[in-house]
């Protein structure tokens, strides 16, 4: 399998000679509001910044060339933007979190959409929808439904895609049960000024090393939004500091194949 990270929780998945694209955000740097109370949302750090930070590290016909199919865990704009629906043709596969998001999906013109179940096959690959939870306490009011994905194959290694979810025993049950020798985390620590992070941090992070020691832990969705609360820098420091191996922290454009 191969995993390249394009920006912020977009991601290219090349597994069992399939193509995904999990959580496309196309727009171009600074085209899109802030997350903060200029739209309706609690204060927020860099509020002052449109999003998103920083450009994609390629073009959008090289990230779309020869996808087999999209995930969109959830539909906050920095998981599935206007850029993105008008990039991505209308008959690929699209999987979908729910009938909610699916109907959205569909609404603007995909034609072909899946809501994702316990054990969705697509092309021999099992897709497992996990549960995730966008955050704690009263901000989960704000942040809504996400989920993630279990991916399996007899000729893979199981990946776990996390998506948008703060540790918690749900994230434990899917190591458990899947025992998943690769994982993505979003791991930038995104919040507002009030409430929790709305995603993993470092001590979540840490959370997941010691739940699966021998698994790669890849961490993406990071420095790319205003909100962000956790840093690459910091993020490789509290990783130096606990003697963390296993732990990879990727570039923008950075990809791994295991």
């Amino acid at each position: 399998m191969n995993i390249h990270q394009i920006r912020n929780a977009t991601i290219v998945i090349e597994y069992a000679g399939k193509k995904f694209l999990v959580d496309p955000m196309f727009a171009e740097k600074g085209t899109l509001p802030a997350f903060g109370s200029d739209v309706g949302l609690p204060p927020a750090p860099r509020q002052n910044q449109k999003n998103p930070l920083v450009g994609l590290p390629t073009s959008i016909d090289n990230i779309i060339a020869n996808v087999n199919a999209v995930i969109v865990t959830h539909l906050h704009l920095d998981h599935w933007d206007e850029a993105a629906i008008e990039a991505l043709p209308k008959d690929i596969k699209v999987f979908a979190q729910n009938d909610e998001d699916a109907t959205e999906i569909k609404n603007v013109g995909f034609q072909n959409v899946e809501v994702l179940q316990k054990d969705t096959v697509f092309e021999g690959i099992h897709l497992i929808k996990t549960k995730g939870e966008h955050g704690r306490g009263e901000i989960l009011q704000h942040a809504g439904h996400t989920c993630g994905v279990v991916f399996k194959h007899a000729d893979e290694k199981a990946l776990y895609v996390a998506g948008d979810t703060v540790w918690y025993d749900a994230v434990q049950e899917v190591i458990d049960t899947h025992n998943p020798e690769i994982i993505v985390i979003n791991a930038g620590d995104n919040q507002f000024l009030v409430g929790g992070s709305l995603i993993m941090g470092k001590d979540d992070v840490y959370e997941v090393v010691k739940a699966a020691p021998n698994a790669k832990i890849v961490t993406v969705h990071m420095e790319a939004v205003n909100h962000w609360g956790l840093s690459r820098e910091e993020l490789k420091s509290f990783i130096n500091e606990k003697g963390i191996s296993n732990v990879l922290v990727p570039e923008d454009g950075e990809s791994y194949s295991f």
